[in-house]
């Protein structure tokens, strides 16, 4: 080990081994060049052959100087891994080092993105595809292969660095043989690797059926979903079933409902792949061996005059209440909940009791009597929320309450904005909209008023994150 490997204070140590080695050759020196002097001189060439030995040993020693500087060792490293800089360079306190500058351990800003394309099925072509993202310093974080009859989809989680555009990624990959490529942000969540993600969507499932839509939503990425009764609100023609296996058509996959009819799922941007069509399908079939379920749990609340009211989860079980309470509800309050005669009210009961539609929360009473209602309706990619509460018992604060757990949910469940259908007249519904405290649009067609409202999903995902 060399003798100037440690330092204090900044400054190589030197140990006195070498002081006594480098004194005992000097000395030695002297001693053979004292030796050769006296033995030389006395011949009749001696001076001749000093000056001759003088001149190879300037000679020498000019040689040894010049190949130690042009091979000469590397600076010293530090304890920390970092090496020392040469005198004159070091760095200040306002002053970054050198060392410290480089690319490779300056911070970027990045950003996450799940990126699929169709790469040839042959040796070399997704190593090729590999080695163009590495030559931009993206970092693949996580990689599924769905092998097709020609060629193979793979879908990347992928590191970018903030500065390069989804463009120019996407150009990178067209030139590594990287055809019909498609890419959307991602985010924090989706760093869970895939077997972990789909046991946790089977887990939501199995807890409440009223989960299904939403798993398949984000077992698929941004599709939509609908789900059609096998015999059509308020009667009629039923519809054509699919097979019990199912049905794959590019961008569409149909599936047999739990209870009837069928679930479609429609993603136009994208093929369905075999493989995301038997995970849907095995999702689906496990939902229907678990059949009907709700979560029992509910919220005892005090209303500001004193009485006691029970917040809980609705389902089918609750038909009989909820027709009974829609007797007892005037003409002009079911109008303004179903926007049409009221006669037709009932026909929608199954529907909205249905937690594969949706969630129904119930208000009821001490005594067990139903007064409220608030559904959350999977529309497609859209989300709905409709509202009605007992004549008698608005304007306690019932309709506000119902509202804000809904938003609540659809919030849990990532959904991006809700919107509810109303009449302009309709003030309730409006001051409870209003009192989310959420950015709101409006659009008023033939005295029907639609109220959007912008869901804050990101800070949902921030406060996730936090410990």
């Amino acid at each position: 080990m060399s003798d100037v490997t440690r330092a204090k204070n900044g400054r190589p140590v030197h140990h006195w081994r070498r002081d006594v080695v480098e004194l005992a050759a000097l000395f030695t020196a002297v001693a053979v060049a004292d030796g050769v002097a006296n033995l030389v001189g006395q011949g009749p060439d001696g001076p001749a052959l000093l000056v001759i030995s003088a001149v190879v040993l300037a000679a020498t020693a000019g040689f040894h100087i010049w190949w130690s500087r042009r091979h000469g060792h590397a600076p010293p490293v530090s304890d920390t891994g970092a090496r020392s800089l040469p005198q004159g360079q070091q760095a200040g306190p306002s002053e970054p080092s050198t060392a410290a500058a480089t690319p490779e351990t300056v911070p970027v800003e990045s950003t996450l993105w799940r990126m699929r394309t169709t790469v040839k099925d042959e040796p070399g072509s997704l190593a090729t595809l590999c080695t163009a993202l590495a030559v931009e310093r993206v970092d693949i974080l996580s990689l599924q292969t769905h092998p097709l009859a020609e060629g193979t989809v793979d879908e990347f989680l992928l590191r970018a660095p903030g500065g390069l555009a989804a463009s120019e990624l996407t150009r990178v990959v067209s030139s590594a043989g990287g055809a019909d490529t498609w890419m959307e942000r991602a985010d924090a969540h989706d760093l869970v690797d895939a077997p972990t993600r789909v046991l946790g969507l089977a887990a939501r499932t199995a807890l409440d059926a009223a989960e299904l839509p939403l798993a398949l939503r984000q077992l698929l990425g941004r599709c939509t979903i609908r789900q059609l009764p096998a015999v059509p609100i308020g009667g009629g023609r039923a519809r054509e079933g699919v097979p019990v296996e199912g049905v794959l058509e590019d961008t569409v996959m149909r599936l047999r409902a739990p209870e009837g009819g069928v679930i479609s799922v429609e993603r136009p941007y994208l093929p369905f792949t075999p493989t995301e069509f038997a995970r849907a399908r095995a999702l689906v079939e496990l939902d229907t061996r678990l059949g009907p379920r709700v979560p029992r749990s509910q919220d005892v609340l005090t209303l500001p005059e004193g009485n006691e009211i029970t917040v809980r989860r609705a389902d089918p079980r609750d038909l009989e209440a909820a027709r009974e309470m829609h007797e007892r509800c005037s003409s002009r309050t079911l109008g303004m909940r179903y926007h049409g005669p009221v006669g037709d009210a009932d026909r929608y009961l199954n529907h909205l009791l249905n937690p594969r539609f949706g969630r129904t929360l119930a208000v009821q009473t001490a005594s067990g009597r139903l007064v409220g209602l608030g559904h959350l309706l999977w529309d497609g990619d859209e989300t709905e929320v409709a509202l009605l509460v007992e004549d008698k018992w608005q304007g306690r604060g019932i309709g506000s309450e119902l509202l804000r757990r809904l938003v609540a949910m659809a919030t849990e469940t990532g959904c991006g904005s809700v919107y509810a259908v109303t009449q302009a007249s309709n003030t309730g519904m409006v001051a409870a909209m209003r009192g989310l405290g959420l950015p709101l649009d409006y659009q008023v067609e033939e005295g029907t008023l639609v109220i959007t409202a912008t869901l804050d999903v990101e800070a949902r995902a921030v406060s996730a994150e936090a410990p």
